[in-house]
């Protein structure tokens, strides 16, 4: 157990791509965590997922020795954090384990909307927050307008701010040291009753639940029988330790220190981020006050392709929500596509990473339905009702309003491209609050309709940009809206997934892009198809695609004309009684379009 004056937990916080992996790998080498064969680039991302994407998902503590230049021997605890808005609640929840943050900033690129976002999760976390300007290595870097950026938009002190390059390595002593003098040490009683909040969790095929855990009062050891104290679940402790950032076993973890435990948890139930743990014998009287929990804003529809894996998706499910505790699910059944679940996420990447994640760790394939936010209905009678599936909507009769969720938006842009962004808000029902400068960038507070936000927005924003615009959100408020529903119907027959919810005034487009979509992607059948799109029973968007023909008359060599009229007056007869009975397989790719309804 060490000392708490000699402990400093601290995260690192940036925007995407700013090097907050590639600092922590430097600290980890100069620190001695690995030894160089050891070391590979992003050392803590350590899925697949965001070694291909180069993105970090999860937040990795790893905890190092530094011996500063008093030769006096320091525990640093450092968590590396996501950088990207659909993962914000990683953020916010590493940092309550922490009592200082590095803000990382790109000398080149400066302050950009996360940037701000973190900075912020960071000072209301009363955080030391200490400011070092990356990449200074690079011929664009400006260190000295960036500080004033810093002090011009965020509002912190940077007449301090250390430059460093992560990826030569240079200014990593000044950071160190800097952690060292300037995050204050964790405060707690050794003798004090146990007291743990659990930061995180995950499963392992071997180990169980494995527990991330933050020590604030008394002592966590190897045989100790604990008891989470909101689930009232109690277990005894097999293995106490820390990540270095391999597993390392030890006896005991003190106050202000962090670590894992497993013991012997099966059930998934048993763990909730946020819980405090505490001794069975000599409990704590009260909890600590965790965490607020994640609002998902987007939801969709997850099936297995084969009903006979429905259960498998189940235990996926329940595994996977375990390491994501951001995510939420429960069974729901569709007439086309049999039972699912019904997922909420974060946000479209937060959708995309954990259906990879379901297909590539546990071996599943998945049909989904497009996404939609969450709705709340006024009926009639008075009763509200929440919609979280396009299907479910009630009779149009007895609906008095519908409230749809709006978010406020900051973008920091360059002034070239202003004029694009604002023509994009505009196009997207935004209201402008607010636009400041900042040197030759504008920062735009917008109020955006989620449901416009959630589709394309993002990857819009970026093209009429060129990159260079940063995006971040939170969740303002319910407004009542004109919205209507628009179902697609192949056939003649209404494709359940496939319904929208849309602002009145977009469906007639809305409903003719999905339609040409589908067009393409349904392959041609012997007869012809028809696409509608259609509000209650007003069919806004018609396309057809056009039936395969087989040559019936290839057999005809010359001859009279009459022989081939009546062949093809045959084929005709044949066509029109398989369009009564003929049935459409739609491609999971023709469900997949309905997510990207971008006007290219």
């Amino acid at each position: 157990m060490t000392d708490t004056a000699h402990i400093r937990n601290f995260a690192i916080i940036a925007h995407i791509d700013h090097g907050k992996s590639t600092l922590a790998d430097r600290l980890i080498q100069t620190c001695g965590g690995l030894t160089t064969r050891e070391m590979k680039e992003q050392v803590l991302d350590s899925m697949d997922i965001e070694r291909e994407r180069g993105i970090t998902i999860k937040a990795q503590t790893v905890r190092l020795d530094y011996t500063a230049q008093d030769s006096q021997l320091y525990a640093l605890n450092l968590i590396d954090t996501p950088g990207h808005v659909d993962f914000s609640y990683e953020v916010s929840r590493s940092m309550s384990a922490c009592e200082g943050s590095i803000l990382l900033v790109d000398a080149s690129q400066g302050v950009e909307a996360q940037t701000l976002a973190n900075a912020y999760l960071a000072i209301d976390a009363d955080h030391e927050v200490i400011p070092v300007l990356n990449k200074v290595d690079l011929p664009a870097a400006e260190p000295e307008r960036i500080k004033a950026q810093i002090e011009e938009v965020i509002g912190l002190d940077a007449s301090e701010a250390l430059p460093i390059s992560a990826k030569t390595g240079e200014g990593i002593d000044e950071v160190l040291e800097a952690l060292v003098r300037r995050i204050p040490p964790p405060k707690g009683d050794p003798d004090a009753p146990l007291k743990a909040l659990l930061v995180d969790s995950w499963y392992d095929s071997y180990l169980g639940v494995i527990t991330l855990v933050r020590v604030v009062d008394g002592q966590l050891k190897v045989g100790m029988k604990i008891r989470m104290m909101g689930t009232g679940a109690t277990h005894p402790v097999d293995r106490v330790g820390v990540f270095r950032p391999k597993m390392t076993d030890l006896k005991t973890l003190g106050p202000g220190e962090i670590g894992f435990i497993t013991a012997s948890i099966k059930s998934v139930a048993d763990c909730n981020v946020g819980d405090t743990i505490t001794e069975d014998r000599r409990p704590a009287t009260e909890m600590l006050p965790g965490f607020k929990p994640s609002v998902p804003v987007v939801f969709c529809g997850l099936f297995p392709a084969d009903a006979g894996e429905y259960e498998n998706l189940r235990d996926s499910l329940s595994k996977l929500a375990l390491n994501d505790s951001s995510f939420e699910y429960e069974p729901e059944s569709s007439a086309a596509l049999g039972f699912g679940f019904r997922c909420g996420f974060l946000g479209l990447l937060h959708l995309e990473i954990v259906q990879e994640r379901l297909t590539r760790e546990f071996d599943l394939d998945l049909v989904a339905t497009a996404p939609s936010v969450v709705y709340r209905i006024n009926l009639t009678n008075g009763e509200k009702v929440i919609l979280h599936n396009p299907t479910d909507m009630p009779d149009p009769v007895r609906i008095a309003s519908i409230e749809e969720p709006w978010i406020k938006a900051t973008i920091l842009v360059p002034d070239d491209y202003l004029g694009a962004v604002l023509k994009l808000c505009e196009d997207r029902r935004g209201e402008q609050l607010d636009l400041t400068y900042a040197g030759n960038r504008a920062m735009l507070v917008y109020r955006l309709p989620l449901a416009e936000v959630v589709f394309d927005f993002y990857d819009r924003l970026k093209s009429v940009t060129r990159g260079y615009a940063s995006f971040d959100y939170q969740i303002d408020e319910y407004r009542e809206g004109d919205l209507v529903k628009v179902s697609i119907l192949v056939n003649g027959e209404a494709v359940d997934s496939l319904s929208i919810i849309v602002h009145r005034a977009q469906s007639e487009s809305r409903g003719r892009t999905l339609c040409e979509r589908l067009k393409d992607l349904i392959p041609r059948q012997l007869f012809k198809i028809a696409i509608q799109a259609a509000i209650g029973g007003k069919v806004i968007a018609r396309e057809t695609v056009s039936a395969m023909r087989k040559d019936v008359t290839a057999k005809c060599y010359g001859g009279d004309i009459t022989r081939k009229k009546k062949l093809l007056e045959k084929q005709k007869k044949g066509k029109k009684r398989m369009r009564q009975i003929g049935n459409v397989e739609i491609p999971q790719s023709a469900f997949l379009a309905a997510l990207k309804m971008g006007d290219e």
